[in-house]
């Protein structure tokens, strides 16, 4: 997948006024939850899933054990949130391009919403 790691992810959203567009944060595999490379990111998708863009800007790119489950991943109105297994909290106001962690002190993550 040219652009990002998007082969495997537990968390994956999409927009609901465009279903072309989606938004997936990827993980080594099944059987090893861990971010890929230990580097954590979101993968994007403008056209269906044929090519991906990963957002790394404001996200750690060293020694992130974060896994990011099934609920855990938001989209609202071009904003993004996620929440990790390892208990960090991060959003997006510009449809994932740039990140800011909202907490990184919080216990495991199952899920977020926005409301």
């Amino acid at each position: 997948q040219p652009g990002g790691p998007a082969n495997f992810g537990f968390a994956v959203v999409a927009d609901p006024e465009n279903p072309h567009c989606a938004w997936v944060a990827p993980a080594v595999s099944d059987e090893i939850r861990v971010a890929c490379n230990l580097a954590l990111c979101v993968s994007a998708t403008e056209d269906g899933g044929r090519s991906w863009t990963a957002a790394r800007s404001g996200l750690p790119q060293e020694h992130t054990f974060d896994l990011v489950y099934r609920h855990a991943l938001d989209f609202s109105s071009g904003e993004l949130v996620f929440g990790t297994t390892t208990g960090n909290c991060y959003h997006s106001p510009d449809r994932g391009q740039h990140w800011s962690p909202l907490s990184t002190n919080l216990p495991l993550i199952h899920s977020v919403r926005f409301v």
